[in-house]
């Protein structure tokens, strides 16, 4: 069974100071026009600058659940794990890009893992089977998650042609080109 999604990217444009547009490209994804929350997309950039004021990531646990379901990262981020559940906690990856285990520890501790290698991690909680979540440690300043409602946006792009790069749970990554400009569109559909 073939499985389509879609990912469209509309371009709004705002002054950089840096002799090129920076672009907000902002986005929906769908697999057979519905809605999907949790894809990943992003640009490669190879040389482009850390955001300044990066925002700090945490992988919460409450509810018996990891929240957000999929965090995505730029590679040297270092995620804070705290435990706001009502239950201890052990939250660990043993494949993939960084493999780690946290032990056993209580509700209100928070403790932090860097992630200094791109790629996939799936995060586990060896107490809770029902608990996973993803970490996507990316190489790049220009990436975005999708939410609830489909949308995502990646904040001050500059003018430029990418590859770019879409993923999301239970799908394989897609690869293409992408011209970014004042009127640029994107659609991506999984096989």
């Amino acid at each position: 069974m073939t499985r389509a999604a879609t990912v469209i990217l509309a371009v709004a444009v705002w002054g950089s100071g840096l002799g090129r547009e920076s672009l907000d490209l902002s986005g929906t994804a769908e697999v057979r026009g519905k809605s999907v929350a949790d894809a990943v997309v992003w640009l490669d950039a190879p040389g482009a600058p850390r955001p300044a004021h990066p925002v700090e990531p945490v992988l919460d646990q409450t509810n018996l659940q990891f929240s957000p379901h999929v965090l995505a990262v730029q590679v040297g981020a270092t995620v804070k794990f705290p435990n706001d559940d009502r239950v201890f906690h052990n939250v660990f990856s043993t494949h993939d890009a960084t493999t780690f285990d946290l032990g056993l520890y209580p509700v209100g501790m928070v403790k932090e893992i860097p992630f200094n290698k791109p790629g996939l991690s799936r995060i586990f909680c060896s107490i809770h089977p029902q608990m996973a979540a993803y970490v996507m440690v990316l190489d790049t300043p220009y990436f975005a998650v999708s939410d609830s409602a489909d949308h995502f946006v990646i904040r001050g792009v500059l003018t430029a042609t990418y590859r770019y790069h879409a993923w999301r749970p239970g799908g394989p990554i897609l690869n293409s080109q992408l011209d970014v400009g004042p009127a640029t569109v994107l659609t991506v559909d999984w096989p």
